[in-house]
């Protein structure tokens, strides 16, 4: 294998089958592997490539001086480097670390209208507002979200088939149990999932190696390099303050509540003194939020509470390695993956609900004595969806489902280190299916006669 295979592959195909397409922005975290996907499309697709990258060429970020037209863009740009060969109709234009160089986005509409030249853009859109990108050439250009790689991305690395996951998908579809060895199979390589996380470097490496000898380093200098990056492009806020948010994020995650307080983050802090610091974390693909609802039925969006939330790392590895030596020593020597207040299974499933397009939400009562950790919907009701780390009673689940106050329920989902299964109530499912739950949703719905029951 000589790269991993990344679902941005096939959607870059398909947005060069489109005839009309559009100039395409490429936007998430830092070393996820938006260049290298992009870089190896281009060379695939086309026979000129021009690819400019703005923070490590910065003479480049001047060729909009002159204003946006396509031709004044192209002339600068032969300017600096007359040997780039830019022929109408089989060239691609790509733009990296568009956020060190905000001025290229405006000049997406001139692309569009000019249709000469495909354009693709990518960045970590670390340090600048999204919406002052996304205010510029609006209607005239795609975006597209990139994430590390999930766990079905993962299979792939690992050698599995898109029908062997057909498979895995067809068992849960019907409701039936996976055999013991397709289980046991499922069971250790998500585990391998949980302890590396979707970050490329860190997973090449695995399956290179075979083992996780230098992974653990990796991680530990995404993690330093997070930092650095922080440091580099807070600009406008406290670059101390968002370092002691995203420092204190494990603190929270292993409390039995796992609320984020800004009060906790520092001495005498003040929620007014940290506004916009998890958003710009959040913008920077570094984290996702997770609100808790008001009351637990639908809409899901505007039923929340902005200022009571959950802060998850965007990447389940990269929380592992932030812990102490001797938790990592207990995960990938004992797997003893229960510890942590089960805060490793809650990330994980946010991480892998996050790309499947789902936002976040959790629901705790005033007296602690209802909660559950998320919330999905099909056509008509509300589905809860509950992380165990260890199997146990489902009292927060069926309290749910049974109690007449919560009208938008009829069934929900249980998550944990268990086989399909469904009591009448509440389907279980293994962690490492929650990649899937998205297509079965979009399944129920067109086809609403499948589970009659369950409605």
């Amino acid at each position: 294998m000589e790269r991993l295979t990344r679902k941005i592959d096939a959607r870059l195909m398909q947005w060069a089958a489109t005839p009309e397409r559009m100039p395409l922005i490429i936007k998430g975290a830092r070393q996820i592997g938006k260049t290298e996907a992009i870089s190896h499309f281009a060379h695939k697709q086309y026979q000129n490539i021009v690819e400019i990258n703005f923070v490590l060429q910065k003479e480049y970020r001047s060729i909009f001086d002159d204003g946006y037209e396509v031709d004044s863009i192209l002339r600068n740009i032969s300017f600096l480097n007359p040997s780039l060969k830019m022929e109408p109709g089989n060239t691609l234009i790509f733009f990296d670390e568009l956020q060190a160089c905000p001025d290229c986005a405006t000049s997406l509409k001139a692309f569009k209208i000019d249709g000469r030249y495909d354009v693709i853009c990518s960045g970590s859109l670390m340090g600048i507002s999204y919406e002052q990108i996304e205010s510029n050439s609006v209607g005239f250009k795609e975006d597209i979200t990139m994430y590390p790689l999930d766990f079905e991305e993962y299979l792939w690395a690992k050698g599995y088939s898109n029908e062997q996951i057909d498979i895995l998908y067809q068992h849960m579809k019907e409701l039936k149990p996976l055999p013991s060895t397709a289980l046991s199979v499922l069971r250790e390589v998500f585990r391998e999932y949980l302890v590396l996380g979707g970050m490329p470097a860190v997973v090449w490496s695995f399956i290179q190696k075979g083992n996780y000898s230098g992974t653990l380093t990796i991680q530990k200098q995404l993690l330093l390099d997070y930092e650095e990056d922080i440091t580099k492009y807070a600009q406008g806020l406290d670059q101390a303050k968002i370092l002691n948010v995203y420092r204190k994020i494990p603190v929270f995650l292993g409390k039995d509540n796992k609320k984020f307080q800004i009060s906790k983050v520092a001495h005498g802090a003040r929620s007014r003194e940290y506004i916009g610091v998890t958003d710009w974390l959040k913008n920077a693909g570094i984290i996702n939020i997770c609100y808790c609802m008001e009351h637990p039925d639908l809409p899901l969006k505007g039923n929340y509470d902005p200022d009571n939330y959950r802060i998850y790392y965007g990447d389940t590895g990269l929380l592992i390695a932030s812990l102490d030596e001797e938790a990592q020593a207990d995960l990938r020597q004992n797997k003893n993956f229960g510890v942590y207040k089960g805060a490793l299974f809650e990330n994980i499933v946010a991480q892998m609900l996050v790309p499947q397009g789902y936002d976040l939400y959790f629901y705790r009562n005033r007296t602690a004595t209802l909660e559950m950790d998320f919330f999905i919907r099909d056509a008509d009701s509300l589905i809860p969806v509950e992380v165990k780390a260890k199997n146990g009673a489902s009292k927060s689940l069926n309290a749910l489902i049974d109690n007449d106050a919560y009208p938008d329920i009829h069934h929900g989902i249980k998550l944990g280190d268990t086989n399909i299964g469904y009591n009448g109530k509440f389907i279980t499912l293994p962690y490492a299916l929650t990649f899937l739950l998205k297509r079965w949703i979009m399944e129920q719905i067109t086809d609403s006669s499948r589970y009659p029951d369950i409605k």
